[in-house]
């Protein structure tokens, strides 16, 4: 029985990890962790029987301790909480489908306690990556992708070395993109962009904050610094590729230029369940990619003028240190307060940008410098954007 603990169970990313879990009978979700959705994870303590459970805000704890007072689970709550649950004895693989940098502690004691890690938390990778894959080494555990995107490169190298050592290097990882709903729009045009306007995504189902990040291409400027951390590449070797259909989730160039793609329908259960499964395949039910009814694949560069904030990923991930914190922070900040109708949609990377401009660099920042960046960055855009 695989044992999987499953950090953000209410959100997006965490619904879907239990219905691949529902749907395998030799998985077992021992541990969930949520923010304050009480409703919502009752209902996922009755069903799968977790022996732990976190709650991250204390008062919805308190909440759900009573609502399941008949069964037995441990609640507990807070960063300590997440902290005991991602390192909880019992498990094998952690899946990190948090949102935010809240996830870089827990992942960090979950690889301490020799956990695998299903990562769907990018910002980790983005702001702490030359921390976390130093470890992953030094603790002998395994980082599986779960982005569509990162898991089709995972996917492409399956078979070859991602270091080389069987001769088939990486020339160029091919990120694709699907441009989101304003591809092709102007500034001028994105001036009055509603939160309603941006949450439609063409082709994905997914959280609220990632949808948005999509929309404004901050998400593959954050995937790009990711694929970096990942699979051990330059800048450079990363390069975003405009695929609007979403049929290819991304390609690996190999130095004699052959080059290896992940096809498939855009659903989100393949790249978790294989998360899961690594390095086996198992069925999953859903449609099936018919090309004759595709018909045709097109392909686009990416729109750095009116998408600037791709452009600043790439910049601000060449530049190192905190700034990847600081971009991040800061559309976190500035994406929040989008949703709450209190910025408008171009200053978000307005934000971004003055966060850039004043926030003190740091040049090889620990846990504590990351935390305190974006801390900084949040009082600096509280006082800004007040």
């Amino acid at each position: 029985m695989k044992k999987i603990a499953i950090l953000g169970s209410t959100g997006s990313i965490g619904t879907q990890s239990l219905e691949v879990i529902r749907s395998q009978p030799d998985m077992e979700a021992t541990v969930l962790a949520a923010g304050s959705n009480v409703e919502l994870l009752e209902k996922q303590i009755r069903e799968f029987h977790p022996k732990l459970v976190c709650v991250y805000k204390e008062d919805a704890a308190k909440l759900l301790k009573q609502a399941v007072s008949d069964l037995d689970v441990t609640i507990v709550s807070g960063m300590d909480g997440l902290i005991e649950a991602a390192a909880f004895p019992e498990t094998q693989i952690v899946v990190t489908a948090v949102v935010g940098m809240i996830g870089i502690r827990p992942t960090i004691a979950a690889i301490k306690a020799g956990k695998d890690i299903a990562l769907a938390n990018k910002e980790t990778l983005v702001t702490a990556g030359h921390l976390i894959i130093p470890m992953i080494k030094q603790y002998g555990v395994r980082l599986l992708p779960v982005d569509s995107e990162h898991s089709a490169i995972f996917q492409s190298l399956m078979g070859s070395s991602p270091e080389g050592s069987t001769g088939h290097k990486i020339d160029k990882i091919l990120l694709t993109a699907s441009g989101g709903p304003f591809r092709g729009w102007t500034k001028e045009q994105m001036k009055n962009i509603r939160p309603e306007d941006a949450l439609k995504h063409p082709n994905w189902v997914m959280g609220r904050k990632i949808t948005i990040d999509s929309s404004t291409m901050v998400n593959k400027g954050l995937e790009v610094m990711e694929a970096k951390w990942l699979f051990g590449v330059e800048y450079d070797q990363v390069q975003v590729v405009i695929q609007p259909q979403s049929v290819i989730h991304s390609m690996v160039q190999f130095e004699d230029g052959a080059i290896i793609a992940q096809l498939g329908t855009p659903d989100m259960k393949l790249p978790i369940q294989l998360a899961l499964t690594y390095p086996d395949r198992r069925y999953l039910p859903g449609k099936r990619l018919d090309f004759a009814e595709l018909g045709s694949i097109s392909f686009f560069a990416p729109d750095f003028e009116n998408f600037p904030g791709l452009a600043l990923a790439y910049k601000v991930g060449k530049e190192g240190g905190n700034r990847p914190t600081i971009y991040n922070a800061a559309n976190e900040f500035a994406v929040s307060r989008f949703l709450d109708h209190k910025l408008s949609y171009p200053g978000i990377i307005e934000a971004i940008e003055a966060s850039l401009d004043h926030v003190g660099f740091v040049q090889n920042p620990n846990v504590d410098n990351i935390l305190e960046t974006e801390a900084a960055v949040y009082e600096f855009l509280q006082s800004a954007l007040a």
